[in-house]
């Protein structure tokens, strides 16, 4: 199994200024901590307007950062918001790619729909096509990143005419596709698309391994690839905090995976935001030790984390990203837990992952290639018919469009 660290860049509030400033000084701090570690992934999402929950709304900036202070760790997109309301298809291209180049070809691209009315609202996405966006723009990245022109295309929520993306990414046919799964729907989704399922849901063992079953089944039996190449992944978020003394690794991380899920709820569920006003810390100081703390935790004594994730391993679980900046959690008890864990857990797992990999590539060979022989592919242009485009200032252009040079 796989090890992942996973980024909201959360600020409870009050604030104060340089606040933000050390948050994100202190997250490259613990990426080229894990990095050196020999963690695999570090994953960061793409929210707008969530105030406290996430601060992070221009994720390829941090993990651009991210790249030139590490040498081995994955750098994830969790996720890339795929409505061309907030991102035009051929932006988010280019920065994939560019960021494929400058950290040597470690970019994981990680795929969403959004679903907060702050977002969704705050740039015009209507969430009644959002899914249908996701797909179209999607599967539209993909042909960006592969095909040499990108011949063009008239779709239903975005159009552009023939260009020839640039710059091309180090992973070909192109880097690894996820998309965020929050229920099974989507798990079914993911493997009829061919993507890796990147799971923000906390459920119980019982749920996990139900859900990699219909995964797996519905990847051999369905999936058409929406992109050029398959990643057959199940990634499963989990708090995260480990110390020798199983009460203080509980003290150091359940407040703040217990505010991560309070958070959540409040701006997806039943929350109201007055944008810049409500506290939603305050909210949450207030109902103390009544709130509960979600499924799927890696909290405790490295034993106990141990036993926790032979189980999810167990079930099929191919990554744990670990939600270890959450609430209030400290800089330094993050840095201790990943150290911690490096030490007495990792090892365990970092045995067997050769043969465990070999194995699944083995068994899923032929369906993969079954796969890719499903998918219908994007026809390409023979040059005579790739459209030159004249610069405004040659005759040739017309005349309505040229201008004064």
């Amino acid at each position: 199994m796989k090890f992942g660290i996973f980024y909201e860049h959360q600020l409870p509030r009050p604030w104060q200024p340089g606040d933000e400033r050390k948050l994100f000084n202190d997250a490259l701090d613990q990426v080229e901590l894990a990095d050196r570690l020999g963690f695999d992934f570090a994953w960061e999402v793409e929210h707008h307007f969530l105030e406290e929950y996430s601060h992070s709304s221009a994720p390829e900036v941090f993990l651009a950062a991210c790249s030139q202070r590490t040498r081995q760790i994955r750098l994830g997109h969790g996720i890339v918001l795929m409505p061309p309301g907030y991102n035009h298809p051929a932006k988010i291209a280019a920065r994939i790619a560019t960021l494929d180049l400058v950290s040597g070809g470690r970019v994981e691209f990680g795929t969403g729909e959004s679903a907060s009315r702050l977002e969704l609202e705050g740039y015009g996405v209507d969430p009644a096509q959002k899914k249908r966006m996701w797909r179209e723009a999607t599967e539209q990245v993909c042909n960006m990143l592969v095909m040499d022109p990108y011949p063009g295309y008239q779709g239903e929520f975005f159009s552009m005419p023939c260009r020839n993306l640039v710059p091309k990414p180090v992973q070909r046919p192109h880097p690894p596709l996820w998309v965020a799964c929050s229920n099974r729907e989507t798990i079914l989704e993911a493997a009829r698309c061919g993507l890796g399922a990147l799971t923000f849901a906390f459920i119980s063992k019982e749920e996990a391994q139900q859900w990699v079953r219909d995964y797996y089944d519905t990847f051999k039996k369905e999936c058409v690839p929406i992109g050029h190449c398959v990643n057959p992944n199940i990634a499963m978020v989990a708090g995260f905090s480990v110390h020798e003394d199983e009460a203080e690794a509980r003290r150091r991380g359940e407040e703040g995976f217990k505010f991560f899920g309070f958070a959540l709820a409040h701006h997806y569920v039943f929350g109201e935001q007055r944008p810049g006003r409500t506290n939603i810390w305050q909210s949450f100081e207030q109902l103390g030790d009544q709130m509960p703390g979600p499924e799927g935790r890696a909290i405790g004594t490295p034993a106990q984390v141990s036993e926790t994730l032979r189980e999810m391993s167990e079930s099929g679980v191919d990554q744990v990203v670990f939600i270890q900046q959450a609430g209030r959690n400290r800089h330094e008890h993050i840095c201790e837990s990943l150290d911690l864990f490096a030490r007495e857990v990792m090892p365990e797992f970092k045995e067997k992952e050769a043969l465990r990999l070999q194995r699944k590539a083995e068994e899923l060979a032929p369906y993969i290639e079954a796969a890719m022989e499903r998918k219908q592919r994007m026809p390409e242009l023979a040059d005579a018919e790739i459209p030159g485009v004249p610069a405004y200032g040659r005759p040739e252009a017309e005349q309505g469009n040229q201008i004064k040079l």
